[in-house]
């Protein structure tokens, strides 16, 4: 008679746990190693998926050679971001430092109305007393309030300063999208494989909306954004606007968050009026009001499908990409929220529609 081996269950059990607790610390030790270049990854595969349309173009064009595509469209990608983005940045980071230091003394420089005003015609003095009253009751709540404030300067002087980390992740993350390029197909089969793992059924569905996703916000909203920020930083500096650069930034921000540049452009709109000639004014006029309406005419271009994600949603990647991330997560967070959203509610869509298949099946 063979013995009861209760012994061995239990030895079974304790290398189950202990397999699994090195496993669990393996998945733990590997994300701690790469933590760091998870901004600059994440981000490049967002390049990688958003310009592969122009890059595939790009590669028929040149006869089918795909690293020399990938090269072209790395240098023209490192173009903009040196060029004109870098310009916009170093400006933006020092209207917040400005602003920052304004709150930590805790006086901020307010705009009383000025005289020319007055010799507008029907709403001039009107506008004129409306300006003053509103300029004497902001300043004396901001005497209040500005103290209440101060830990804000902090958060933004440190953000600030992430400017430069944030700056090389972009230059290293356009670097490792050039090489993904010629990789794309195989990238594709392998993120097809792993999704097959976990949903079989809708792997293929759900790759097609995470990629369709990923292009929508990359391109119709950040790269809208972006192009509006950039178009309207131009016209600033051309006016020699104050904080040009930090008010180019509050543009970027506002279009990402789906809000309008207008806010912002309104208001310079006004200032050119009384502090320009009449030609400059006019002229500057034209071209801020082409850049408000700019993204009215390039989203139904670039989003094709419409973007379906609610604006709360792109709001709060915002916000915790930036805190998550820095500079880069202004741009990752919306887009991975976005995926995850348009993911999770095609998830819930199908689980939906499987009892009621299955009811009608069975009658």
């Amino acid at each position: 008679m063979k013995p009861l081996r209760p012994s061995a269950s239990a030895e079974d059990i304790i290398q189950l746990v202990i397999r699994l607790g090195l496993l669990a610390l393996l998945i733990t030790w590997t994300f701690v190693i790469i933590r760091p270049f998870v901004p600059i990854l994440a981000w490049s595969g967002v390049l990688a998926v958003a310009f592969y349309p122009a890059f595939s173009w790009l590669a028929k064009l040149l006869g089918g050679r795909p690293k020399t595509a990938a090269a072209i469209l790395t240098l023209v990608t490192l173009g903009i971001v040196i060029g004109p983005a870098t310009w916009l940045g170093i400006s933006a980071v020092e209207g917040i430092k400005d602003l920052a230091g304004q709150i930590g003394s805790g006086d901020l420089v307010l705009q009383s109305a000025p005289e020319q005003i007055k010799t507008w015609p029907l709403v001039g003095p009107w506008l004129f007393d409306l300006w003053n009253e509103v300029y004497s009751n902001l300043r004396a709540t901001l005497q209040e309030v500005v103290p209440y404030l101060k830990p804000l300067a902090g958060t933004m002087l440190s953000l600030a300063g992430d400017a430069g980390v944030g700056t090389l992740q972009f230059l290293v993350s356009v670097f490792v999208a050039g090489f993904l390029f010629p990789f794309g197909p195989q990238l594709v089969a392998a993120g097809r494989g792993f999704l097959f793992r976990i949903i079989p059924e809708q792997s293929e569905h759900f790759l097609g909306l995470a990629g369709a996703t990923i292009r929508a916000v990359s391109q119709g909203v950040i790269g809208v954004a972006i192009i509006q920020a950039l178009l309207a930083g131009v016209g600033f500096k051309l006016a020699a606007l104050p904080s040009a650069g930090l008010l180019a930034f509050i543009v970027l921000l506002l279009s990402i968050v789906q809000i309008g540049a207008f806010i912002v452009l309104a208001p310079v709109i006004i200032w050119l009026w009384m502090y320009k000639d009449v030609t400059t004014a006019l002229l500057l006029t034209i071209f801020l009001v082409i850049v408000g309406f700019i993204d009215s005419i390039l989203k139904p271009i670039l989003m094709g499908r419409g973007l379906t994600t609610p604006t709360l949603v792109i709001l709060i990647g915002v916000i915790g990409g930036t805190l998550a991330h820095g500079i880069v997560g202004l741009f990752i967070g919306p887009i991975v929220l976005a995926v995850a959203w348009e993911i999770t509610v095609a998830w819930i869509r199908v689980e939906r529609t499987a009892p009621a298949s299955n009811a009608a099946t069975e009658r």
